[in-house]
């Protein structure tokens, strides 16, 4: 593994133990009525992960704003939190059995095994609108704040992570082309893999140019980080994985790997991971956090 991985695995690390932190405080008590719920939201939420997404939002933030006071620090950590609820919600709504009907997340029983299916709908129900809550309270400009709105709503909706799932449970047996399978991923996994990058540019008040380069980066990186799941999930083992291995093919779900083969599947995410790093060189050395990211999700192992 290279030296430019590991420093970024160490840096995400970081970012996610304070990340947890945050949560932590925010997220309501566990003996807050009503208790079962807001247990089930934390169990949901403070389950663990890597948190790539929140690392973007940083990341992002940084590569654009050189200033860290605060109020900046305090935009990000909203912006990266609200991120994580979201994330969260579309886990504990996808694990469901109407949907993939999985019981392993994190290496830990999914939501609706370890509390009921009931319990777990309204959990992924109040963790959405607790993300806009959170945004809300980013202290920047107004217009960022709504602007800011948008691009999650955008990515949480139909025309972004909703919509994605929706072809993918449509696309089951199916064979879809290359453009299909990736206007897919495009919105089941990129939407909000993107959204976190450019909420972090938004949370430093980026301008233009800087837009231009982050909305390159992350189009490229959200893409990047589907192809390497579909990878990593007929090449890991569940354990190292942290939830079940294999599931989509069992399944006979399209992938990039059932698709393109393995091989190729790995030339398409380094192609991606070069657009990724030719985007940001605008930014010059304060893109360096993007850099090291876009080479920990494509190198990653789990």
């Amino acid at each position: 593994m290279s030296v430019s991985v590991l420093a970024s695995s160490d840096w995400l690390n970081t970012r996610a133990r304070h990340v947890e932190q945050v949560l932590h405080a925010m997220l309501p008590a566990e003996t807050c009525e009503p208790a079962r719920l807001h247990q089930a939201m934390r169990y949901a939420v403070l389950s663990g992960g890597k948190r790539v997404r929140a690392g973007l939002v940083y990341a992002a933030g940084y590569a654009v704003c050189a200033s860290r006071d605060s109020e900046f620090e305090r935009a990000l950590d909203l912006a990266a939190c609200a991120v994580e609820l979201v994330h969260a919600y579309s886990l504990v709504h996808d694990d469901l059995p109407c949907m993939d009907d999985d019981t392993l997340r994190r290496g830990k029983p999914t939501l609706h095994v370890k509390y009921d299916e009931a319990t777990a709908l309204l959990a992924g129900d109040a963790l959405q609108p607790l993300a806009f809550d959170w945004l809300a309270q980013m202290p920047v400009d107004p217009e960022l704040i709504v602007r800011a709105t948008r691009v999650l709503a955008q990515a949480a909706g139909s025309l972004g992570m909703a919509g994605g799932q929706a072809i993918d449970l449509e696309s089951v047996g199916k064979h879809l082309t290359r453009e299909q399978l990736q206007r897919m991923h495009e919105l089941k996994t990129g939407a909000l893999l993107s959204a976190s990058v450019m909420l972090g540019g938004l949370a430093a008040a980026m301008n233009p140019v800087q837009q231009q380069s982050l909305s390159a980066y992350a189009c490229a990186m959200g893409l990047a980080f589907q192809v390497v799941d579909d990878i990593l999930d007929v090449t890991v083992d569940t354990a190292q994985l942290g939830k079940t291995a294999g599931k989509d093919a069992a399944a006979n779900k399209p992938t990039y790997v059932t698709l393109m083969g393995l091989e190729k599947a790995r030339d398409f995410a380094d192609a991606l991971h070069r657009d990724a790093i030719l985007a940001i060189k605008p930014l010059g050395e304060s893109g360096q956090l993007l850099s090291d990211l876009a080479d920990f999700i494509v190198l990653r192992n789990h």
